[in-house]
């Protein structure tokens, strides 16, 4: 399940990638990402900084100052911004690729039946979720199908 931490963030992305759409792109500042977005801009003020700081976003100050996307949308990975909002993603920490740990009441990983099972189930998943761009997700709702190559 992903935090409200990580919905927020996803739906300021998504104003700020129409935003990019648009014929002359422009910042936003933080109120204008907030009423678009629904967010409420105490939260926004920390999710846009973490962002910056990941490389995600550009700030821009002054009078014509605020926000933009720094990559394209379909350079935005959402399994990457999971990671950097949420955490590891995988079920279980034997089964992290970024935060690795053998689970301390396991004795043989390759014998792991637990292990085993919810690894089939997580690497489908990962397949789904690493391949998913925040371009697929402007593209959901528009009457296009979401995995369309």
């Amino acid at each position: 399940m992903i935090t409200q931490k990580m919905k927020y963030a996803l739906k300021a992305l998504l104003v700020l990638a129409d935003e990019a759409g648009a014929e002359a792109p422009a910042p936003l500042t933080i109120e204008e990402i907030a009423t678009r977005s629904g967010t409420p801009k105490r939260f926004l003020e920390h999710i846009l900084l973490d962002l910056r700081k990941q490389g995600v976003v550009a700030s821009i100050r002054g009078r014509s100052g605020g926000y933009s996307l720094l990559k394209a949308p379909r350079e935005i990975s959402i399994s990457e911004l999971l990671r950097r909002i949420d955490g590891p993603i995988a079920p279980l920490p034997c089964l992290s690729r970024s935060a690795y740990q053998r689970c301390e009441d396991c004795t043989d990983e390759a014998s792991c039946r637990i292990r085993k099972v919810f690894a089939e189930v997580f690497w489908s998943y990962l397949v789904l979720i690493d391949s998913l761009t925040l371009e697929d997700m402007l593209r959901a709702g528009t009457g296009r199908d979401l995995l369309e190559v």
